[in-house]
């Protein structure tokens, strides 16, 4: 998302998704945004467990970040003769969240999933951009991370496809070779063997935690160009697909 070809490209796929009667909803991050915006201010922020601490000061800075980069992708899509709708704190907010802990601050995870909001939005033809926000009981505004709200919304509505849309190609094997289908035992294994590292760890523990609401978890380069054209229109798809 931060090339602006490679932005381009992938607002155009999911544009044609849409144009072709698939249901896109997407769900996107913005962390080298905030990082950029925050060094621009000189505000230095820790990270315990790959999550930024997120005090009062830093939430505004977080929500303003994401609040901008959304309307940005809800502008694009439309400039592509799509409908889109904005998901973020401050309009049609549907992720209610809870504090993970007092250390990590104004950080959440999801607690609860409006679906009725969402599907009146999808029954329209129109493509949800989600925003990685949420609000608690009080109505205080939390930061998530996003590739914790795409599970728990793919998984809510039980979609047949989760992309995850990343920098790296996929899940290698020993000789690193992409892996282009496992199903969750081997991946498990896979991560016990210490094949799997790194932060593609949290990215195949939400691809099993979902296996039985969600169809396949495909993650995916963003580098690549039309990689979610090639997953769902072709017989090879792109990257590495986790099954049951």
């Amino acid at each position: 998302l931060n090339d602006e070809t490679l932005f381009n490209i992938l607002i155009e796929d999911i544009s044609l998704l849409r144009k072709i009667n698939f249901n896109p909803i997407l769900i996107h991050g913005g962390g080298k945004r905030l990082t950029n915006k925050l060094n621009e201010l000189n505000i230095k922020t820790n990270f315990i467990d790959g999550l930024r601490v997120t005090d009062e000061k830093v939430i505004n800075i977080v929500e303003n970040v994401f609040l901008d980069f959304n309307k940005e992708i809800v502008n694009a899509i439309k400039n592509n003769s799509s409908k889109a709708r904005a998901f973020t704190s401050k309009e049609n907010n549907i992720i209610n969240v809870k504090s993970i802990s007092k250390k990590l601050g104004f950080v959440g995870t999801p607690n609860n999933i409006d679906l009725g909001t969402l599907k009146k939005i999808i029954s329209q033809k129109e493509i949800p951009v989600i925003a990685p926000l949420g609000l608690n009981s009080d109505n205080q505004v939390f930061n998530i991370n996003a590739d914790e709200v795409a599970t728990s919304i793919a998984s809510s509505i039980n979609a047949r496809r989760l992309l995850i849309v990343s920098d790296v190609e996929g899940v290698l094997d020993k000789d690193n070779n992409l892996i282009s289908e496992i199903n969750s035992n081997k991946a498990q294994e896979m991560i016990e063997e210490k094949i799997i590292s790194g932060g593609m760890i949290p990215k195949i523990n939400n691809a099993i935690k979902i296996a039985g609401n969600v169809k396949g978890t495909v993650i995916i380069s963003g580098k690549k160009p039309h990689a979610v054209l090639f997953e769902l229109l072709s017989d090879n798809g792109s990257g590495t697909l986790i099954k049951k």
